[in-house]
């Protein structure tokens, strides 16, 4: 039987956000689903029109979710509810890359009519390639503890056997924003977010 040594370790890198995503939208009611409809469309028209004119590019705009659902009544003695409106929902994914007109933007969008802020929360669009320092770090770490263990048993490190990866990725929970007005600009932070690797590694002992 081969003899082995498992080690799982971690390392984390940290970096600061260059990329913020704003989820947005307009939400409407009204007696019929054709005119809850053209309010909001009318409403989310001016409201993207306004961002573009803040320098937000149309690529960095997208809808995440469209949906139109009946508005009940309930019947106070227990019969069936009845529909009495409609309610339109629209709401659109913003990517913003400049941190700096995040707090201007979001007091842009509730003046144009957004009604929905469904939260914000930030990116790091490099984060991919930073994750790879945690992950050469970390086996950094479990080759040095393999090598701790195996001295103590009175062996020696070999060829490598197994690696399996397990990663995790820290940062800020994502800010909900519920104010409908606003007087100055929202004060925002990014802070840093916390990049991490896992690995653990399957050594031959020889």
């Amino acid at each position: 039987m081969q003899r082995t040594v498992t080690v799982s370790a971690t390392a984390s890198v940290s970096a600061k956000p260059d990329m913020a995503r704003i989820m947005s939208g307009v939400q409407t009611e009204a007696s019929s689903a054709r005119e809850a409809t053209a309010e909001n469309t009318m409403i989310m028209a001016n409201l993207i029109d306004g961002l573009k004119s803040l320098g937000i590019a149309e690529k960095d705009i997208q809808t995440s979710n469209f949906s139109v659902s009946p508005r009940y009544q309930h019947n106070r003695e227990g019969g069936a509810p009845r529909i009495d409106g409609y309610q339109v929902s629209n709401e659109v994914s913003i990517a913003m890359r400049d941190l700096t007109a995040v707090g201007d933007v979001l007091d842009k969008m509730i003046g144009l009519g957004a009604n929905q802020m469904r939260g914000l929360s930030f990116e790091v669009s490099g984060a991919e390639t930073l994750t790879d320092a945690a992950r050469t770090d970390a086996i950094a770490n479990a080759r040095r503890r393999a090598e701790l263990f195996a001295k103590a048993a009175g062996a020696e490190v070999g060829e490598v056997i197994e690696i399996r990866e397990g990663g995790s990725y820290e940062g800020p929970r994502p800010m909900m924003a519920a104010r409908r007005e606003m007087s100055a600009a929202v004060p925002i932070e990014a802070g840093e977010q916390s990049l991490s690797a896992s690995v653990t590694v399957t050594w031959a002992l020889k």
